[in-house]
Parts: C-alpha cells; structure tokens; sequence
C-alpha cells in the first residue's frame, strides 16, 4: 500500500469548513472574523478533534474505540495518517509548529471517557479539560501565528473555561451516558453523591452552588484568558475575543435564565443574542 494523499485540496478544506459549521455553531462564529486561512486551518483542527470525539463516542465496543484512538496516536507522532483528519492535523501540526504531543494529550484524554467517568478532585477536574481543551488551546496559538510562548498559559486558560462551561451546560446529558464530571470533592460539600447526579434527583437548590462554583472558576479562567489576547495578531484577535464571549454568555445563561440548574436541558444562546454579543 502506497502513502494516503495529501490532506490539501478543495474539497477537504469544504468537508473541514461544513463539519465546523454543523456541530460548532458559537466556533463557526467565530472563525467569520478571522483572516480565510487562519479560519481555514481552524476547521481543519476542529475536524481532526471531532474525529477524535466521535470514534468515542459512535463506537459500540470501547475496546474498538479504544485501538482505533491508540492508532490515531501512532500516526500522529509519525507524522502520517490514512484518515483525511488526521493528515490535515499533521500537515498543519508541521507547517504550523504545533507539538505532535498535544493530539496525544487530547486522545488521552478521550480515552478517559471510555471508562467509568468519575472524578475525585478540583485538581483532577482541570487534568481532564486541560487533556480534551486545554491542548487545543495550544494547538490554536500556532494557527493563529502567535509568536510568543508566553502566551500559551493564556490559551490554555480559555480552553479550560470553555471545557467547564460545557460540564456545567451538559451534567443531564453526561449523566444519561453514565458519565459525571462534578469532582466528588464538590459534591460532598454541598451533601451530595455521584449517584444524585446520575439518578438525575438532585434538587435545583442543591445542585445550584456546584454549578456556581465552577463557573466562577471559569470566569476566572475567561479573565485570565484576556490577558492573552494582546500575543494574537491584530486580524485573529477578534474572531477570538468572540468566541471568548459567546461560550461565556452560555455560562451566564444558565445562571441567570436557569438558576444554575442543569437539569432542566441544554443551555444554548440564541442567534440574536450571539448577534448582540458580536457588535
């Protein structure tokens, strides 16, 4: 068997762009304001990261997604890949200067999912999004031409944010699968277990101040992630500073329309208010 085709051509790059459209409205959004072939390399990075997430999530055996992911991995620290997503990560990774090792990190941190999902600690709960947002935070400094290292720590941080807005908005639908990213640390706190979540039988009061407790985190996260924004060219700077808001007005959202209550269904921002938010 000869080498796979390189990832570049048209028709990819439309697969990548329609992929980021359908499944990542508030990041399509985003990608609008940046310069075409920034916005175009970001598709192709949400691709190969969707590729990842669904492999773990579509499988019906864990054990096929499982040696599917590990495979992944192999091929991205060789350089190669025979899935179309994963050769636009590696054709990127090496134009761009982006470290093989994070689609490692983010693959570990997928294969966390396969398992009992249960997490111990505040400080667990942040290894896990740095695993499955926080690379991609790195990865995204070297799309959008940041030059300082500096200013990783910062996309880190908005990645961190993001991935806990998204635990926050998902605990129904993560619990339906079985899955529960409230660290047991917390839920002791506030008198509950891994079970009230799972059962879905915890009240809108008890489960509140949880909720509240990790987005004040990532609004802390969002603060920091700011401060970073001045290391992003001026033409990129935008498009992120968008996205920043956007994925916050869902914690915001949740908050005030919702009363910190998960359970109710999913947080979404409509289009007028992302509009507001944009001007």
């Amino acid at each position: 068997m000869g080498n796979p085709a390189p990832y570049t051509g048209v028709d990819q790059q439309k697969v990548a762009t329609a992929t980021l459209s359908n499944h990542a409205k508030s990041f399509w959004l985003a990608t609008l304001f940046l310069p075409k072939g920034v916005a175009d390399e970001a598709a192709v990075l949400y691709r190969f990261c969707r590729t990842v997430d669904d492999i773990a999530d579509d499988s019906i055996c864990a054990d096929d997604a499982r040696r599917e992911l590990k495979e992944l991995q192999a091929e991205c620290l060789a350089g190669r890949g025979h899935d179309p997503s994963v050769r636009g990560f590696v054709e990127i990774a090496a134009r761009r200067g982006i470290p093989t090792d994070t689609a490692v990190a983010l693959i570990d941190g997928v294969l966390s999912d396969l398992g009992t999902v249960r997490v111990q600690t505040h400080d667990d709960l942040l290894r896990y999004a740095y695993h499955v947002a926080g690379v991609v935070g790195r990865m995204m400094c070297g799309v959008l031409r940041v030059k300082d290292d500096f200013a990783t720590s910062f996309a880190v941080d908005l990645g961190l944010a993001m991935q806990l807005t998204n635990i926050c908005r998902d605990v129904r639908e993560d619990a339906e699968m079985g899955r529960v990213y409230i660290p047991n640390d917390l839920l002791r706190k506030h008198g509950l277990t891994v079970d009230d979540i799972l059962h879905l039988s915890a009240t809108s009061e008890s489960i509140k101040p949880i909720i509240d407790d990790l987005l004040n985190l990532a609004d802390n996260l969002y603060e920091r992630a700011l401060n970073g924004m001045k290391y992003i060219p001026v033409r990129s700077r935008i498009g992120i500073l968008i996205a920043r808001r956007v994925y916050r007005a869902i914690g915001h959202k949740l908050r005030t329309a919702h009363g910190s209550n998960p359970f109710h269904g999913r947080t979404v921002v409509g289009s007028l208010r992302k509009c507001a938010l944009v001007f």
